[in-house]
């Protein structure tokens, strides 16, 4: 077995954060515990590996996603590679080839509003479902529980800004979850996890320049066709729109959605009457709007399981004034008591 390199540069303080940041969303790393990292070759990534290796060397291993889209992207995959081989450390390039037919066939389906999106939008949508697909695939094989990726405070900020500027309600702009189910994934028992969303990208950056790697440059970051790029370019511009305070404000809000969802919860065990397969009743009475309108939500998403949560602000409005609609093959009756049924089907289907 080759002689694990060192990890240079990477102070004690700093190596105890990350272990400690680590452990608390993963839990301790038992003997033979290994994680996964997604490592793409850019700055946060490789800092993401450089801690790694300094807290838990030898409990880890890393994979790089090569979307295909650019064709300098396979050169890099192998640019990691042979940073990791220096380390002593199993590194693993994952295209579409690594992909079942089924998943590949998936990956290539819009998802959550995909089509409404501009062109840039679209290809950073198809481009992170591929990932994390391709990631919860590794995960299954490998047999790991939990992948981590380098998402840190100031992606916290630009989400918040960019879900901002779309008129996103409180779960749009809370702060991402540190810990989740893979997204995409067919295996529910493999976690993302985000263990820098308390560090900048200033201190990851420093890291890596004090190791000396070579850094992948992605040509999106600074590509204005793309949300995230304009906004990063905002960031950078206007020195009031503080990143630490961004963030702090996204994990407000993710603590208002989380009793949000406490208070929907008890309204739903005390307000809804499930009739049966088909039927559901509500009493609205004088439930906060945001809660009717989750209640609604719940009730649109039982009956009809396929629902991908657009639409509902239409069917919402007319409910309270004592109309219907009909919303994913659901018909929603307005009144003292709101009823949801399976819609019948047109006569011409029959």
């Amino acid at each position: 077995m080759a002689r694990r390199v060192p990890t240079p540069n990477v102070p004690d303080p700093l190596t105890a954060r990350f272990a400690q940041d680590l452990t608390a969303l993963a839990g301790p790393l038992a003997s033979g515990t290994r994680i996964g990292l997604a490592v793409s070759g850019g700055s946060d990534s490789l800092a993401l590996l450089l801690l790694a290796d300094a807290a838990f060397p030898g409990k880890f291993i890393v994979a790089t996603v090569d979307h295909g889209l650019r064709p300098e992207a396979a050169e890099e995959a192998a640019q990691v590679g042979r940073i990791c081989a220096g380390k002593n450390i199993r590194h693993t390039i994952l295209d579409r080839s690594y992909l079942t037919e089924y998943e590949a066939d998936l990956a290539d389906q819009p998802q959550d509003g995909q089509e409404s999106r501009g062109n840039g939008g679209n290809v950073q949508h198809k481009a992170r479902v591929l990932r994390y697909r391709l990631l919860g695939q590794w995960a299954a094989t490998e047999g790991l529980s939990h992948v981590a990726t380098a998402h840190h405070r100031d992606d916290v900020a630009e989400s918040f800004l960019m879900r901002a500027l779309r008129g996103s309600g409180s779960g749009g702009l809370a702060r991402m979850r540190a810990v989740t189910p893979m997204p995409y994934s067919s295996d529910p028992d493999v976690r993302l996890i985000r263990p820098l969303l308390g560090w900048s990208r200033a201190e990851l950056a420093g890291i890596v320049n004090d190791a000396g790697l070579p850094i992948v440059q992605d040509p999106s970051n600074d590509d204005p066709r793309y949300d995230r790029a304009r906004v990063r370019a905002l960031l950078q511009r206007e020195t009031m729109l503080d990143p630490e305070a961004l963030s702090r404000a996204a994990t407000n809000l993710a603590d208002a959605e989380a009793a949000l969802e406490w208070m929907a919860e008890q309204a739903w065990r005390s307000r809804v009457r499930v009739q049966d397969a088909d039927a559901i009743q509500l009493d609205p009475g004088d439930l906060p709007r945001e809660i009717r309108r989750r209640l609604a939500a719940r009730a649109v998403a039982a009956l009809s399981p396929a629902w991908k949560g657009d639409g509902l602000e239409p069917m919402l409005a007319q409910l309270e004034v004592e109309k219907s609609a009909t919303l994913a093959g659901v018909k929603a009756t307005g009144g003292a008591l709101w009823r949801f049924d399976i819609a019948p089907a047109h006569s011409g289907h029959r």
